[in-house]
């Protein structure tokens, strides 16, 4: 009898144990926070919900009517836990597209199979459905992506300093532009704009934001652009830059004589100038030794010939004190900056380059006809259309008598 009930005590002894020791199940109590999705582009979602009894790898698919899978997660870690995993349901889902990169998916039923396995090779698999009523809305595809140039020279010379990005949209978009370098950083040039379905233009001038000119070499501008309803593409091409710089030159001496002179005399001004930078700076006339008079103007000799250039062009100029007038007025006798004579200028008789580490002399004549006893002159560089460097520099209180 005694032998009998230690073998039941023993038997149920067993059970305990086993009832202790079972395991919980890989994946349970899958479920959504609804079953029916209307995007509309407020951010509308359902939560997917889950339990995780044993550590696993999780992936998560929308499977539509025609068996295509849409993936969401694929082979996430997740640890047994009692509290349950969630996962935002926005109706967008990854595309397998180098360009369409997230698409929303259109209307219709879909299975939202959630799929656990572990290390052990233990598959769970549970789903439920989800309709999404969507706008099936056309994606923002990028059209007629270029750039022009594709190679620019930002050294403020006028020649390819900038390149035009133009790019199509069919619908509106959130469009964002960012420039890779060729060292692998990303900067960005267009951050959060609401693009209108048109053709749209970005001037790019091979700077950073805050104006920093960018090292020569391959840069790589991509073009994203994100609707409403998620969809988000995305397309990239290349710039090349070269002969990248800051234009710097430096007067490095100066010296006006005579002193003292009379009214129809000329006054002879001597500089001195160095290319302290590292690109070649563009140049023109009049010539070194051209000779005005104080009535004249670099805008108004040789018919017009030596008007301001745009394009970044550089020449050195003699104002004096009493001079009327604002910036366009400024500096009216212009000489070129230049060692070389007009017939050995780049483009002869046109315009030359002041190249890197050059220095020359310039001299400069103004015959006095301002009737003024006393005229205070300086120096300065100028940049057509940018402004004036070293302004006011070797100030000379020139006498006249009359």
């Amino acid at each position: 009898m005694m032998r009998w009930l230690g073998g039941i005590c023993v038997a149920l002894l067993g059970l305990v144990i086993l009832s202790g020791c079972s395991t919980a199940p890989v994946l349970s109590n899958v479920s959504l926070s609804a079953t029916t999705l209307t995007p509309s582009g407020a951010e509308e979602s359902v939560s997917l919900s889950y339990t995780i009894g044993q550590t696993a790898l999780v992936s998560v698919a929308l499977v539509d009517a025609k068996g295509t899978h849409y993936v969401l997660r694929q082979d996430v870690k997740r640890t047994a836990s009692s509290i349950p995993y969630q996962l935002r349901i926005d109706g967008t889902a990854p595309n397998n597209d180098p360009v369409w990169l997230q698409r929303a998916l259109a209307s219709g039923i879909y299975h939202v199979v959630v799929t656990a396995t572990t290390p052990a090779g233990i598959k769970n698999d549970a789903q439920v459905d989800l309709t999404i009523k969507s706008a099936d809305a056309p994606p923002p595809m990028i059209e007629n992506l270029l750039s022009f140039p594709t190679t620019i020279s930002p050294n403020a010379d006028g020649r390819n300093d900038v390149t035009e990005i133009t790019y199509q949209l069919p619908v509106t978009a959130t469009v964002d532009i960012t420039i890779a370098t060729p060292d692998g950083r990303t900067l960005p040039f267009v951050t959060g704009e609401l693009t209108s379905p048109a053709l749209h233009r970005q001037v790019w001038n091979g700077k950073t934001t805050d104006g920093l000119i960018l090292d020569n070499g391959v840069y790589t501008y991509t073009v994203r652009s994100q609707d409403l309803y998620g969809n988000i593409v995305q397309k990239s091409d290349q710039i090349t830059i070269e002969a990248s710089g800051q234009p710097q030159a430096l007067i490095t001496y100066t010296y006006m004589a005579p002193q003292l002179l009379e009214l129809g005399d000329v006054l002879t001004v001597t500089m001195r100038i160095k290319n302290t930078g590292t690109v070649p700076i563009r140049t023109y006339g009049p010539a070194s030794g051209y000779e005005y008079t104080t009535n004249d103007a670099f805008s108004s000799i040789a018919d017009g010939k030596y008007v301001a250039k745009s394009g970044g062009f550089w020449r050195i100029g003699v104002d004096w004190d009493a001079n009327a007038g604002g910036a366009a007025k400024r500096y009216p006798y212009r000489w070129a900056i230049t060692p070389r004579p007009p017939e050995q200028w780049k483009i002869p008789f046109v315009e030359d380059e002041f190249l890197p580490g050059e220095e020359c002399e310039i001299v400069g004549r103004i015959r006095i006809k301002q009737q003024e006893t006393k005229m205070g002159f300086f120096v300065g560089l100028i940049q057509d259309g940018v402004g004036f460097f070293q302004d006011k520099t070797g100030r000379t209180i020139i006498k006249v008598g009359f």
